[in-house]
């Protein structure tokens, strides 16, 4: 939230970006080993994003295939398909000229993230209140007993690949400091929305 302006972070020169940032805090040859490191990050982020989608578009269908034909009914929701036609709209959506310059998009996008988070808490409470939930130890579910030893491994991975994909914030803090109305106190403002977001 400081490297949003450089040298001083209240009155300094603004950064927009994210390379930016980098580069005034950081100096020329951090900046190239940080953009490698954030191009890999990207990558990374947008290969979780469309797996994500993907899955959460199959579950939908799912979801409603089991409302009309019932829980029994089998159903073969592809998720590969999904994937083609998330990446479809991803290429489409990106030959839109300044597409950074539409200013709702920010507004739909904090709406829908506190929609599925509230989705989410939600969910957990109803779970919990339902009393069916199943205990919990340090190291997670017993091999041989609950899971193989193949599943907890590929658990694992996942909670892993959940914790990085939470990541994909740090590229996207700045370019959401550059649209506070805040000024000249923008990091003020955005260290307590990091604080309230991670608590």
């Amino acid at each position: 939230a400081d490297c949003y302006r450089s040298p001083d972070p209240v009155h300094g020169k603004r950064n927009y970006t994210y390379g930016q940032a980098v580069r005034a805090n950081l100096g020329v040859a951090k900046y190239r080993l940080c953009s490698v490191a954030q191009y890999v990050n990207l990558v990374g982020v947008t290969i979780g994003y469309t797996i994500t989608t993907a899955i959460s578009m199959g579950a939908i269908k799912r979801s409603n295939w089991f409302h009309r034909n019932g829980h029994d009914a089998a159903c073969l929701a592809s998720d590969t398909t999904n994937m083609i036609i998330f990446a479809g709209i991803q290429i489409l959506l990106s030959q839109l000229p300044n597409f950074h310059k539409i200013w709702w998009l920010s507004i739909v996008a904090a709406v829908m993230s506190l929609a599925y988070s509230t989705i989410g808490l939600g969910l957990s409470i109803a779970k919990i209140a339902g009393g069916a939930h199943p205990e919990a130890t340090l190291t997670g579910v017993t091999v041989g007993v609950d899971v193989s030893a193949s599943e907890k491994i590929w658990r694992t991975f996942q909670s892993l690949g959940d914790i990085a994909f939470a990541y994909s914030y740090s590229n996207v803090l700045i370019e959401i400091q550059d649209t506070l109305r805040s000024s000249p106190a923008e990091n003020e403002v955005m260290k307590k929305a990091s604080f309230i977001g991670v608590s």
